[in-house]
């Protein structure tokens, strides 16, 4: 196994999931209408569009030339919800996978293989979807952490114990180099990767509540200058404003893919 984050053939320095596995590395939309998604998006929050290899359905999303969030217009194709999904890196995919199966999560999909790496959609055990990343993670790791997403937060009914499924899971605390820290902060488990704060965790989530909203799930916030200006333009492109505060709004695309935009100042 290379544990040397410069990539044979590469001129840059490429960071692997193996040097900050257990922290989310990127996020990806499921959504209806491609055409609809792209221009909501680049309204809101000043994305970008470029095609990639997967196909005509899929896209990424830029931020002053940074990949920053992927879509995949599969939502009716597969039947699922529109959604925003969180990936988390690590060392190994296949072991990750029978991790989550070994606590009860549920894997959903893959592991597949994504050159260059290896991607599988899960459960855990409350019914949160999330991801897994097994290989090279964003071209400017640093850039990309910088850009957006700012973080994201975990709703779910016990904190503490989903802490331990994900710890187990993504090998959280482990002392190990590049690997997250846990804390408590102001009745949230906090994590952070290099000193950011990156995933927070917080209980209240109900499993069997008929709004979907409000069961177990994961939420990611886009780092933004001014949220009542994102606010404005998802109303102005047939989304919704579900709250709003003077740093925080939670948004809900014309899919019905709910999201929070975050003042950068408040982060």
């Amino acid at each position: 196994m290379n544990h040397d984050p410069r990539l044979p053939g590469t001129t840059a320095d490429v960071v692997s999931s193996h040097h900050v596995f257990g922290a989310p590395c990127w996020v990806s939309l499921t959504c209806r209408d491609q055409a609809t998604t792209e221009d909501f998006y680049g309204a809101v929050l000043g994305w970008e569009w470029k095609p990639v290899k997967l196909g005509e359905r899929f896209r990424v999303a830029l931020v002053d030339g940074t990949p920053v969030a992927g879509i995949a217009a599969v939502a009716s194709m597969w039947q699922m919800a529109a959604a925003w999904t969180p990936y988390f890196a690590v060392a190994g995919a296949d072991e990750a996978v029978a991790r989550v199966q070994e606590r009860g999560g549920t894997l959903a999909v893959g592991p597949l293989s994504f050159p260059p790496g290896r991607a599988a959609l899960l459960s855990d055990r409350d019914g949160a979807t999330f991801g897994i990343w097994e290989g090279e993670l964003v071209a400017d790791w640093e850039r990309w952490r910088r850009a957006q997403p700012a973080f994201v937060r975990l709703h779910t009914r016990d904190a503490f114990d989903a802490a331990i499924f994900y710890g187990e899971v993504l090998e959280w605390a482990t002392g190990r180099p590049g690997c997250c820290e846990v804390e408590y902060e102001g009745g949230e488990v906090v994590l952070r990767s290099g000193g950011d704060v990156v995933a927070r965790i917080e209980s209240g989530a109900l499993g069997s509540a008929p709004d979907p909203s409000i069961r177990p799930h994961w939420q990611v916030h886009f780092a933004v200058s001014d949220v009542t200006a994102c606010a404005r333009a998802a109303e102005a492109h047939g989304g919704s404003v579900l709250t709003k505060d003077s740093t925080e709004a939670v948004l809900r695309d014309p899919d019905g893919a709910q999201f929070t935009v975050t003042s950068r100042r408040s982060r």
